[in-house]
């Protein structure tokens, strides 16, 4: 028996046909391994029968065909995010989370269980060494980040962790992390850790809520010990400066008085060197006229006689006189 060929399918197999189809099957192999598009947050690491060729930046570029030249594409311009501790149940604007307790439990300076969720945000800041220096790219980091954060924890009691040293944690970490991987040499830059939750376990939650409550209310005594001091030193302090200002005064006034009295004294002393006679009676006189101003009537005695003489004040006398 002889073949018969549709006169459509032999004139498909005629070599000049045949000929069209492999060389369209060329261009498009050759087009499609030679051209590639890096984006604008990408970069491409372009390597020539596997040795580092160049990096090429955003556009359309080319490259020699049939994997003489391989293009891998890393996003250097993207700040990737990596959790810790607890995981992302619903994304979104909206999302829930559920604790990683395998991970975010922990032990603090003091000895006791914490549980600590965190973030780390970095980008890719060498393509090259983050292309080929390190094979377990994200296992690395995940490792380097936890360890960091287990020493930054166990160096600190459990207080600090939860309240005071928060942000010292965070900026650590950073610092901490960033030398490491330059060490390793990934090529990342860590720009962020923030600590999302750091809480006791649930067993003794309700006892560290206690001891934080009673830490506040310390802390609540203090400030107001420390106000009642603020508002009672100043008073006594006032009423001191005050009491020294009188002090003072009064030694100032009593130190010009002495000082009035020996100016008189010297100068009395004066007189009576020159005329000590005329001075005594004078002196003498004197003393009796400030006894009949200060007392209405007066008793002298007669140290002659040894007996008591009165005196009585003459502008009270007698009506009519004697």
């Amino acid at each position: 028996m002889s073949s018969f060929v549709p006169p459509s399918v032999g004139k498909m197999l005629k070599p000049k046909t045949i000929t069209a189809i492999i060389i369209l099957v060329g261009i498009l192999l050759l087009l499609g391994t030679s051209v590639y598009v890096v984006d604008q947050a990408e970069e491409a690491v372009i390597t020539r029968f596997g040795k580092l060729l160049t990096t090429t930046g955003p556009g359309l570029r080319f490259r020699l065909p049939f994997g003489i030249d391989r293009a891998y594409i890393v996003e250097t311009r993207v700040v990737q995010t990596e959790q810790f501790g607890f995981r992302t149940v619903t994304p979104g604007v909206s999302a829930r989370y559920a604790q990683d307790t395998a991970m975010s439990t922990m032990l603090t300076g003091d000895l006791n269980m914490i549980d600590v969720g965190w973030i780390i945000q970095y980008r890719i800041t060498d393509p090259v060494a983050w292309t080929f220096n390190v094979m377990d790219r994200r296992e690395t980091i995940r490792d380097v980040s936890q360890s960091v954060i287990n020493m930054l924890v166990g160096d600190r009691t459990i207080m600090d962790v939860m309240g005071f040293e928060r942000n010292e944690i965070q900026h650590q970490g950073i610092e901490l992390m960033n030398e490491t991987f330059r060490e390793f040499g990934l090529g990342i830059t860590v720009i962020t850790v923030q600590l999302q939750h750091t809480d006791p376990p649930a067993l003794v939650q309700a006892a560290f809520e206690d001891v934080n409550r009673a830490i506040q209310d310390m802390e609540r005594y203090i400030n107001e010990g420390r106000q009642a001091y603020n508002e009672a030193i100043p008073r006594a302090r006032g009423e001191a400066d005050r009491l020294i200002q009188v002090a003072e005064g009064y030694a100032i006034e009593r130190v010009n008085r002495a000082r009035g009295d020996v100016a008189r004294f010297n100068a009395v002393y004066e007189e009576y060197r020159l005329a000590p006679d005329v001075t005594r009676q004078r002196l003498y006189n004197e003393m009796i006229e400030e006894v009949f101003m200060e007392h209405d009537s007066a008793a002298l005695i007669d140290r002659r006689f040894n007996n008591f003489l009165p005196f009585w004040d003459l502008n009270s006398g007698v009506q009519g006189g004697r």
